[in-house]
């Protein structure tokens, strides 16, 4: 079984930063993808940024130039760090890890979702 923990999460006044993490614990052989979604209330969860084994990212638009993703391979860790944050930033901030292999199972690649960390921004 594969477990992501994100924590970082918090209140900021807009125009501050900060930096979520994500690790995933298990018996992971590789994992393809990871990347970090939000969900603000009533609305569907977008994708904010991904980082694809290979080195390759990228970000929604709304928040390219602020947010930078970072990942450490050895640690199975995401990092989100978000700075010049706005209200509309406000959201429940999910890390997804996709395409993960076990070595209990080598032939399946599976995803998986993390509990979620709130993030609000507001004066």
């Amino acid at each position: 079984q594969v477990h992501l923990v994100e924590s970082g999460g918090g209140l900021v006044q807009p125009g501050g930063s900060l930096r979520l993490s994500c690790e995933a614990s298990g018996s992971i052989f590789s994992i393809n993808g990871m990347a970090w979604y939000r969900q603000a209330p009533g609305k569907q969860r977008e994708l904010v940024a991904r980082h694809h084994i290979s080195g390759s990212t990228n970000y929604a638009d709304s928040v390219k130039g602020r947010f930078t993703i970072s990942r450490d391979n050895a640690k199975s860790t995401v990092y989100l760090q978000m700075n010049s944050l706005k209200p509309e930033d406000t959201a429940v901030y999910y890390c997804n890890a996709d395409g993960v292999r076990t070595y209990q199972l080598m032939g399946v690649l599976a995803d998986y979702w993390g509990q979620g960390t709130q993030v609000t921004v507001s004066s």
